[in-house]
């Protein structure tokens, strides 16, 4: 177990240590940890069985809990990745996406156990919160149109001159 004060607890069904192993494989700063078996038969698992998995994803550290089918993943939380261009979003989106996942509005994604993702370009939390407010919104307007976010096409919109009043 991490020696952090907080660690993010996230569910899953059965296959805890199958998504840190994911995790691990696509993200730097990530590795898989102990597996902890249960010490008992419980709702979730038997005695024996995978518990808990202790795991980091891009230094965050997190337990995975094999918890059966009671609860499920939300959007309600997702890691978000800043990526620095177009082959970092490129890579991450596509082998989330790839791997069973399935893609969703404004640079989101899940992967196959539920968790959701914020596929981010820096450019993209930067320019939506610029000080020139029609900046920002144009590249806002132009977000929500998109599934995996292209860089190329906000900067395109953050450029673009002002409408007409």
């Amino acid at each position: 177990m991490s020696s952090n004060k907080a660690v993010v607890c996230l569910w899953y069904e059965s296959d805890a240590a199958s998504a840190a192993s994911f995790y691990a494989e696509t993200f730097p700063n990530s590795s898989v940890g102990k597996v902890h078996a249960s010490p008992n038969d419980n709702p979730s698992a038997k005695e024996g069985e995978p518990l808990t998995v202790d795991f980091t994803v891009l230094g965050i550290p997190c337990l995975g809990l094999n918890g059966g089918p009671h609860f499920k993943q939300s959007e309600a939380f997702s890691f978000q990745v800043l990526t620095e261009d177009q082959e970092e979003t490129d890579r991450y989106w596509n082998a989330i996406v790839g791997n069973g996942g399935q893609e969703s509005m404004c640079g989101w994604c899940k992967d196959k156990w539920g968790v959701s993702w914020q596929i981010t370009p820096r450019f993209l939390s930067e320019a939506a919160t610029d000080s020139d407010k029609g900046r920002a919104k144009r590249v806002f307007e132009a977000m929500m149109q998109m599934k995996k976010i292209d860089i190329a096409t906000l900067k395109a919109a953050a450029d673009a001159a002002p409408a007409e009043a």
